[in-house]
């Protein structure tokens, strides 16, 4: 009996081929930036936050208020909300007036005054260490200051109105510190030539 080399009848049916078709490697690659894409995805998320939060706390610091402050050009508290804070931080000394007596002043002792905040501030130059700077309204609130580091340092604000005022200003050295001054002050109204 001959079988004929044609028959296909008892041919062995044929696997299907083991190599990958032309979308396999497509497929395998496209699972493994899956992966990626959600590590990228989480990683920007993280890097959002991070930026957020940097610029929420820039805005927030001193130096951020600062600058928001002069952005806005206006003191964010004329009259008696000034009582007591930061003239820096809330945009106060950028119309601030100056009086500075230019002899008998070692510490270089000085007022500023805001007519726009209706405040005014005491600021020493040449303290040292401990040395205290005061600032009072007569008849009103007296603000300190001390000198925690390096040789200057100036007080909140006090209110003074729009009207008349009196204010005094005082350099007080630390007992047996290294002040080269004594005790003394300054005087100044609404009067009083600020420059």
């Amino acid at each position: 009996m001959t079988t004929n080399s044609n028959d296909d009848s008892t041919a062995t049916p044929q696997e299907p081929s083991a190599q990958p078709s032309a979308s396999a490697p497509h497929s395998l690659d496209s699972q493994q930036p899956a992966g990626r894409r959600r590590l990228s995805n989480a990683t920007k998320v993280a890097y959002a936050v991070a930026i957020v939060s940097s610029l929420t706390a820039a805005i927030l610091s001193p130096l951020g208020e600062h600058l928001l402050n002069r952005m806005l050009e206006e003191p964010t508290c004329p009259g008696e909300a000034c009582e007591g804070k930061n003239p820096g931080r809330q945009g106060c000394d950028e119309d601030a007036r100056t009086f500075k007596p230019a002899t008998g002043n070692p510490a270089v002792l000085q007022l500023r005054y805001s007519e726009e905040c209706q405040a005014v501030w005491a600021k020493i130059e040449h303290g040292g260490k401990g040395d205290l700077v005061t600032v009072e309204v007569s008849g009103g609130t007296k603000r300190a200051a001390e000198i925690n580091y390096g040789d200057d340092q100036y007080t909140p604000m006090v209110h003074v109105g729009d009207d008349e005022f009196e204010v005094s200003a005082c350099a007080v050295p630390k007992a047996g510190g290294a002040g080269m001054y004594e005790y003394y002050c300054i005087h100044g109204t609404e009067a009083t030539a600020w420059r």
